[in-house]
């Protein structure tokens, strides 16, 4: 069965007379229990709720394992930390992307470092990590990266890391499994936070871990139960009815992010354009070894901080507004929030799925409307 036709069944309850495709979501706090509370199910709603675990098989059919959700994609960041590094016996080292997702950096120098967890890190171009593997636990992996969409090579890492005896997490998210599958190439989880491009309406919060093993599986459940980081049913139920569309999405946000990177890379007010998929871009020989997919943010570079602004004030279509991946066209400064080493006038661009025509003229006149 191909990605398109899996996508839009995964998860879905035998066929049953009279009833709905997708059964609406539970909610409870608590269930019906007599006896011994291995005979049932569900027990209790910090523990497992129905709506979940369709959910979860839905994606751990599309990840190619099992999978957990949680209530964010932080959420989800920190139950790989606060398993995988407790159950490594040689040592709490992990190795992190210098220019990854900001707030999961922030995590582990922060609190992970102050509770002994040595962290290290290094550029995701030309896959550097591999020059800190040495005595590591865990090896952290976003590529593309965010906000830059630097790449390094999967493979090679993974199993760089695994024969140094560290386990490895890649983030997923700018990519999602349609766009490369981690548990394939051999990482040991795959993390997501699904708020973005996976659920792609820009309506909810929500993050899901997935690994091959069933015993990793049943540790993050255990983590997530524990910690109390758990989704809300209803959440849950509208991100399972989003991924149906997801390859449409998917497929029609990354024809449009090529366009905008190819429309951008010819205009002269551009200093910079990045886009994995732009057989210019310095990652496109690694991408397109194991990428299905290029995913819809491109990144580009303008003068200055005021040269950005102006753009971005000029846009009629593109919004701006943080995060990414959703159906509508978005753009920000990205520098405006610090902590990246990134131009004033850097701008992450997340292409949506309205007519490229439409887009691309309005970027048009917002450019045009620099030299005035």
């Amino acid at each position: 069965m191909r990605d398109a036709t899996r996508v839009a069944r995964a998860g879905l309850p035998p066929a049953s007379q009279g009833e709905p495709f997708l059964p609406g979501p539970t909610f409870a706090s608590t269930y019906h229990l007599k006896g011994e509370p291995a005979t049932s199910q569900y027990t209790y709603g910090r523990y497992h709720n129905p709506t979940w675990t369709l959910f979860e098989e839905a994606v751990g059919e599309l990840e190619g394992g099992h999978s957990v959700v949680f209530s964010s994609g932080m959420a989800a960041v920190m139950a790989v930390f606060g398993t995988a590094l407790r159950a490594n016996g040689r040592g709490n080292v992990l190795v992190m992307p210098s220019d990854g997702y900001y707030t999961a950096r922030m995590l582990a120098s922060g609190y992970l470092s102050q509770s002994g967890v040595e962290v290290r890190s290094a550029p995701t171009a030309g896959s550097a990590q591999l020059e800190k593997l040495d005595g590591a636990s865990l090896v952290w992996i976003e590529t593309p990266s965010n906000p830059s969409l630097e790449v390094c090579d999967l493979s090679k890492l993974i199993k760089a890391a695994h024969d140094k005896g560290a386990l490895v997490a890649v983030d997923n998210t700018t990519a999602t499994f349609l766009g490369q599958k981690p548990l394939e190439l051999g990482a040991d989880f795959s993390v997501s936070s699904d708020s973005k491009t996976l659920t792609g309406h820009s309506d909810l919060t929500l993050g899901h871990v997935a690994t091959r093993e069933q015993s990793w599986r049943d540790a993050l459940r255990a983590f997530r139960t524990q910690q109390g980081s758990v989704p809300g049913p209803f959440e849950v139920w509208l991100a399972h009815r989003s991924i149906a569309t997801l390859s449409l999405r998917f497929e029609r946000q990354c024809g449009n992010a090529t366009r905008v990177a190819q429309f951008l890379a010819g205009r002269p007010e551009v200093k910079l354009v990045r886009y994995p998929g732009l057989p210019s871009d310095p990652s496109y020989e690694v991408a397109s070894h194991q990428m299905k997919g290029f995913g819809p943010i491109v990144s580009f570079v303008l003068a200055s901080k005021e040269t950005a602004d102006r753009f971005l004030e000029s846009c009629r279509l593109v919004l701006s507004s943080t995060s990414f991946g959703g159906v509508h066209t978005t753009a920000e400064r990205r520098a405006r929030w610090g902590g990246d080493a990134i131009p004033e006038g850097f701008i992450r661009l997340s292409a949506g799925c309205e007519d490229i025509e439409d887009i691309l003229e309005d970027i048009a006149q917002a450019l045009d409307r620099l030299a005035k």
